[in-house]
């Protein structure tokens, strides 16, 4: 046994089902030891695209993603991915090959120090420097990766020391031990609670991971406390319950933010800082904040809780409530705010203008979507309306890059998703310039049988830019671009390609796009002149005192 096929020893130990990657010189022997392995090696047409696959697979799994490079540029490509993973708090290792340690003094061909290029963008990355040591580091790797707060982590393997001789066996998998919250502070947080006349919580995708839905969902409806969640937190609660107010994280106003405006206790549940700032909606640190997380609050001037309530967010909710007695008190402000926030959502239902609106785009793409479907998000102005208008009855059912923000991520983590989830209805939602940056992994998507639907919104330029640049100049410049023909792009490629014309043929080409057993991609055209009308719309918003 040779130190390479001891690695892949010790992922199959670690319940490694798919790794993503692409082949190369420098990790020939990991892909020579993954031949006889019951792991699933996944050959991508960009490590970019393997990175995202990994990332989307630990965000639904809870289980760490692996992705493989070789060195050089495979293993820059790679990072994008990482970062994403290591930011949005989703598990991810990464495995990069690695000149021989007899070249690493000298100067060599594709030779980068890749142990400090990906020291900023991972929780812990190490490179194998003997054999012995690949249990460790494999174990200590996906401990780092999948405890909280979860992230990526980076394996770097030499090329000589993958082929020397290797003793050794995977180290056990020890249980996690669930950790509770002292009793001070669920007492603390319950007082705050009872007192406070207008409360709000504010869920995160922390809550997600921690599987709190039905707890966080007892919790809201028994002490009647209106709910707002993050982008990453959507389907924490069904967003048809009566106290779900949706989603906050826009950069500009919105009806949700006149309850913040409001309140006078925010109650953070799996909140994560780079969800959305808590400068957006407490600037100047004044409103009293309760945080219930696995781990303690970020240092922001804006987000100073007075209690902490550390430990299994689940067993947290149910003591809470348990303590807490919100009999006596009215129902809070903010709930008044589901009316206009489900009438403006509700105006698009029957809009019939083409080129088709955003809102009303994804008003369809939710009533053909089951309530267990996956719809992943890419980045660009699309992100900020299915942000806003995609609503979710389930956890993860809506995976939106936000802490990175990373344009490309829809269309290989759809194919993750697949994987996952081969009995789902998974689409991409992405706009024309994400897509033509990933779209070469529709071809792995044909290769590996995991079809979904790819929805383009197709206005011909980088329109959240735009969208950015009217606002502060008044004026766009350098985001306006050509596209191919994506019909003929996709049936070139072995695909189903659509073209929207009118807005009334979206749900039947959709649902005709999610029979098919290859994946399908629609162009749709998309007025974003919506863009600035909700700009103006948020400019003008006042909120009832």
């Amino acid at each position: 046994m040779n130190t390479a096929e001891l690695l892949v020893k010790c992922l199959e130990n670690e319940g490694v089902k798919y790794i993503f990657g692409l082949p190369g010189e420098e990790n020939l022997q990991v892909l020579e030891a993954l031949r006889n392995s019951p792991i699933e090696f996944i050959t991508t047409r960009h490590e970019q695209g393997a990175a995202f696959m990994a990332d989307v697979y630990g965000r639904l799994t809870g289980k760490a993603g692996v992705c493989l490079s070789t060195l050089g540029p495979g293993a820059t490509n790679l990072m994008t991915g990482v970062a994403d993973a290591n930011l949005d708090g989703a598990p991810l290792v990464a495995i990069t090959g690695q000149v021989g340690t007899d070249r690493m003094h000298i100067e060599s061909h594709q030779y980068l120090d890749l142990v400090a290029m990906f020291a900023p963008v991972t929780k812990w990355n190490k490179q194998i420097v003997r054999p012995s040591i690949v249990p460790e580091v494999v174990r200590k790797a996906f401990k780092q990766a999948q405890q909280e707060k979860p992230g990526a982590v980076h394996i770097d393997l030499p090329e000589n020391i993958a082929a020397m001789p290797a003793d050794g066996e995977a180290l056990t998998i020890n249980t996690k031990e669930t950790q509770y919250a002292s009793y001070a502070s669920l007492n603390d947080a319950a007082t705050a609670i009872s007192r406070a006349t207008n409360p709000i919580l504010l869920v995160g995708n922390g809550a997600i991971r921690d599987n709190s839905s039905d707890a966080l969902t007892e919790f809201a409806t028994r002490l009647n406390i209106p709910v707002v969640n993050t982008f990453m937190g959507k389907g924490v609660i069904p967003y048809t319950h009566p106290l779900s107010l949706w989603t906050i994280g826009l950069q500009q106003r919105d009806y949700i933010s006149c309850g913040f405006d409001n309140t006078d206790l925010v109650i953070c549940v799996g909140y994560d800082l780079v969800e959305y700032s808590p400068k957006k909606w407490n600037p100047e640190g004044k409103i009293p904040i309760i945080h219930i997380n696995t781990t303690g609050a970020e240092i922001d001037s804006s987000y100073i809780p007075q209690v902490e309530v550390i430990g299994n967010m689940t067993d947290a909710l149910n003591e809470i409530l348990r303590r807490s007695d919100r009999s006596h008190k009215e129902p809070p402000h903010a709930i008044a705010l589901r009316e206009d926030i489900r009438a403006d959502y509700e105006q698009y239902a029957n809009d019939t203008e083409f080129p088709i609106k955003p809102q009303k785009l994804i008003y369809d793409l939710r009533q053909v979507m089951g309530p267990d479907d996956i719809a992943i998000s890419d980045v660009g102005a699309h992100k900020m309306w299915m942000a806003r208008h995609y609503h979710c009855e389930r956890p993860n059912t809506c995976l939106i890059s936000n802490g990175f923000a990373a344009m490309g991520i829809a269309i290989p983590g759809a194919v993750a998703a697949k994987l996952v989830y081969p009995d789902r209805n998974i689409v991409a939602v992405t706009g024309d310039g994400g897509f033509m940056m990933n779209c070469q992994e529709l071809e792995t998507a044909l290769r590996t049988k995991t079809p979904f639907v790819t929805i383009i919104f197709h206005d011909g330029g980088y329109g959240l830019i735009e969208w950015k640049q009217e606002a502060q100049h008044g004026r766009a410049s350098f985001i306006k671009f050509t596209n191919p023909d994506f019909v003929k792009l996709a049936e070139s490629m072995g695909l189903k390609g659509y073209r929207i014309s009118t807005t009334e043929e979206f749900i039947p080409t959709l649902k005709e796009a999610m029979a098919q057993d290859v994946p399908a991609v629609i162009d749709c055209p998309i007025d974003y002149r919506e863009n600035a009308r909700f700009s103006q719309k948020s400019g003008d918003l006042s909120c009832p005192m």
